[in-house]
């Protein structure tokens, strides 16, 4: 980007993996994967339905909060943000008959996208994109199951991309609130997808700017830059792909979980991930363009400066020559003994010098 940023750094391939501690565990075995300190499990339950008071939200924070509360309504909506109550966790997974497979794939926040049907619900990984401090690109898994009336939802993080969502349960003439649990996951995988644009904008911007400061002037910090986008956008295609995947396969799911006219808003997600890959890949051959123009310009400008130095070495070498002629030590040198030999030989060095000049800028070698 700009000359005075500092390039990101790369996470070192050899760190730590937090995957290496679970290791020879059993299958199901239930241990957070992820960042470290992973933050307390929050619940926020919401219930809904299509009448005009059928909204009711609660939150809870601990097992017996949990399991004193029964919902009302046939519809309702439970987003877990943060999952370091592992017990909570459990208490939920047991709560719903959830595969202990798929506890442990939402505890492990490294899984790509996928949907995997088990009986009675669908399971659903999907990862929010978002780009950090120093425009590093992040992401958050988001897991979410589909059963009949009702969804889950499992984040590491409150980040605030579905407040939109709540507000819109709120309105009775609401499509959520009319079509139930199916559309209630169209819109959450609706507003992922939504991220990812706002992230291929940024980056689209900074390979803009990278651009415009190459153009004026290359420097080693523009190919870190070039480096960081190219991994960035790398990172963004291995995300879209498997979305992609996931919403054609819902999108042609059989009514069991999602009813036809749901499926035709899936379709639409499943287009925008396909325009999102196509944008993507644009980037990508944007971001090669921006490599092969910094090297050619370094290169012109290496050639410059050989250019020039082979000129003046060119000038000095017929000079150097004169000068050795007569730094020789022969008693017979005539010229030695002339009243005013020094200053001549200095006046035809100095008239060969501007000869080669003028001869090297009539042909525009300098």
């Amino acid at each position: 980007m700009a000359k005075g940023r500092k390039a990101a750094a790369h996470p070192s391939r050899l760190r730590h993996h937090p995957r290496a501690d679970k290791a020879g565990s059993p299958p199901g075995t239930l241990r957070y994967v992820g960042p470290d300190n992973p933050e307390d499990t929050l619940a926020t339950l919401i219930e809904f339905g299509p009448d005009e008071g059928a909204f009711f939200e609660t939150r809870f924070t601990s097992l017996e909060e949990g399991k004193q509360y029964t919902p009302q309504q046939k519809t309702f909506w439970l987003n877990l943000h943060g999952l370091g109550n592992v017990e909570l966790l459990k208490y939920v997974g047991r709560r719903f008959n959830l595969h202990p497979l798929v506890m442990e794939d939402i505890l492990n926040t490294e899984q790509r996208p996928k949907v995997e049907v088990y009986a009675g619900y669908l399971f659903i990984i999907a990862r929010l994109v978002h780009l950090e401090e120093g425009d590093q690109l992040g992401s958050e898994q988001i897991a979410i199951v589909l059963g009949r009336g009702f969804v889950l939802t499992f984040q590491e993080k409150p980040t605030g991309t579905f407040n939109s969502i709540r507000e819109s349960l709120k309105n009775a003439q609401s499509q959520i609130r009319k079509l139930g649990a199916d559309y209630l996951v169209y819109s959450l995988l609706d507003k992922l997808v939504d991220r990812y644009f706002g992230v291929v904008e940024k980056l689209g911007e900074r390979i803009e700017l990278v651009d415009d400061d190459i153009a004026a002037g290359p420097v080693p910090e523009h190919m870190n830059e070039i480096q960081n986008l190219r991994r960035a956008l790398l990172y963004l295609k291995r995300g879209l792909w498997p979305t992609r995947e996931v919403v054609n396969v819902m999108q042609r799911d059989d009514p069991d979980f999602f009813h036809a006219e749901t499926q035709l808003y899936l379709r639409d997600v499943y287009d925008h991930t396909v325009q999102l890959i196509e944008s993507t890949e644009a980037l990508r051959d944007l971001v090669g363009s921006l490599q092969d123009t910094y090297l050619a310009l370094q290169s012109n400008r290496m050639n410059l400066q050989m250019r020039m130095l082979t000129a003046v070495t060119t000038i000095f070498m017929p000079l150097s020559l004169v000068a050795g002629i007569y730094g020789m030590n022969f008693d017979n040198m005539p010229e030695l003994h002339w009243q005013d030999g020094y200053f001549l030989v200095l006046g035809a060095m100095g008239i060969l010098a501007a000869g080669l000049i003028g001869y090297f800028k009539l042909r525009r070698w300098f």
